[in-house]
């Protein structure tokens, strides 16, 4: 891991973008596809721990982990090891058609881990898509059936089955159609609706269920032709929304009543950043399949989807990966989920409640803040007009954004108007408390 010459993070020393970056950043304008969602100008050249220097040597803070993805920090010194030593003996050899042993390793470990008393079996992938498209099949294969419910506000994917289950923004499905057909969309639960502990709140009691079942079941699609139901824990694009407490076991419930598959997106949830393994794991459910990528790996390309054993029942050729699995992002993995073990997932706990303590008190200063939430370091703040309408304020939310990347804070939005937090799993308390500082500048 590199060191930044004992300088203080962050450090800004050119006018943004520096006269480096603009230069990339006008071959990047003239030769990249225009569908990136580029924010701001950040031209980045390296990163260690929770910090990242770009091209004209401007240090930054980090609270986005590349999306949630660097778990462990950027090339956290363990990772880079295996990483290398990978890399020296095999690259490339398709675990679809071979087999090596950092693919196996990894694939023990995942089933080993991850919730429930069910034995589980796994599958690779290259990404959170990917995992997504990969669930859909099974659960229409292990079934036989053919509809899907998801959730409005969900966000799962750009390819099509992944996007089809999305209900997000349009701009994520305006002029792809047709999309895949028989997925039907709910709204997602909201906790001023169901706040009761999960022992309480069963079938009968869960609004979100009632409304699957009185409207869904009995006007357009039969239960017994439900393949599966797929929710995130959290909503991650749609504003980081946190099931409430008794949705989660209510849907396993009447899964198991209709015979149905609960999947649930742990793409941007999982791999310790709420403080657990899987953010599912706070309500005491064990899913049928759970779709994990992003932090996996922390930074290396994989995915992979983890069912139980009797569910995974699709046979030799019917769907497979000539990346997913591949040793180097493998070795990546299980060198995370060593470290997610031995301390980031304590850290993240505790980093969590600093942070969400942090944001309370911003709230109480700034009028234009609002409703802290989520779990661990998967956390976010609404910015609105004033305490009185609560009118979200998306162009005062771009402006803090931006007067943030300025100051030296990299951040990032979700949802109509909040802000989420979703730094390296590594970040100190020290970072924490400098990242609320410049944040609570940046909304002055």
């Amino acid at each position: 891991m590199f060191r930044f010459d004992k300088r203080t993070v962050p450090d800004i020393r050119t006018v943004l973008p520096g006269p480096k970056a603009k230069g990339l950043l006008e071959r990047d304008q003239r030769f990249m596809s225009p569908s990136y969602t580029r924010i701001y100008p950040l031209v980045v050249e390296r990163g260690s721990g929770a910090v990242i220097e770009d091209v004209d040597g401007n240090l930054f803070l980090d609270f986005t982990a590349g999306i949630a993805v660097t778990s462990t920090g950027h090339c956290h010194p363990e990772v880079v090891a295996a990483i290398q030593d990978q890399a020296a003996k095999l690259l490339h050899m398709s675990g679809t058609d071979f087999y090596y042993e950092p693919q196996i390793a990894l694939a023990q470990k995942l089933a080993e881990m991850s919730p429930g008393p069910s034995k589980k079996r796994i599958f690779f992938t290259n990404s959170g898509a990917e995992a997504l498209e990969a669930a859909l099949k099974l659960s229409r294969w292990h079934t036989h059936r053919s509809r899907v419910i998801a959730f409005f506000g969900a966000f799962h994917g750009r390819t099509y089955g992944a996007m089809s289950l999305s209900g997000s923004k349009l701009v994520h499905r305006r002029g792809f159609s047709p999309l895949v057909p028989d997925i039907h969309h709910v709204a997602y639960p909201q906790n001023a609706e169901c706040g009761k502990p999960n022992a309480e709140c069963r079938i009968e009691g869960c609004p979100t269920v009632r409304e699957i079942e009185t409207t869904l079941f009995k006007r357009v699609a039969p239960p017994e032709e439900v393949a599966a139901i797929f929710i995130e824990p959290i909503q991650g694009e749609s504003g980081y929304r946190v099931c409430p407490p008794g949705c989660l076991p209510a849907l396993r419930e009447l899964c198991d009543k209709h015979g149905i598959l609960l999947v649930v997106d742990e793409v941007q949830s999982g791999m310790g950043r709420t403080g657990k393994l899987f953010a599912v794991e706070h309500w005491g459910v064990e899913p049928d399949i759970i779709c994990s990528a992003k932090g996996i790996a922390s930074g290396m390309p994989l995915g992979a989807i983890i069912a139980r054993d009797r569910v995974m029942d699709w046979p030799p050729g019917s769907h497979a990966s000539t990346f997913g699995g591949n040793p180097v992002s493998c070795r990546a993995a299980l060198a995370t989920l060593n470290l997610l073990e031995r301390e980031y997932m304590k850290n993240a706990a505790e980093r969590g409640v600093q942070l969400q303590a942090g944001l309370r008190r911003l709230q109480e200063k700034h009028a234009c803040l609002h409703d802290v939430r989520g779990i661990g370091l998967m956390t976010a703040i609404d910015v609105v007009k004033d305490k009185t309408s609560l009118a979200p304020d998306l162009k005062k939310r771009d402006e803090i954004v931006q007067a943030a990347f300025h100051r030296g804070l990299l951040l990032l939005g979700c949802g109509e108007n909040g802000i989420r937090f979703c730094p390296p799993l590594c970040i100190t308390a020290g970072q924490v408390e400098t990242g609320l500082g410049i944040l609570s500048k940046a909304t002055t």
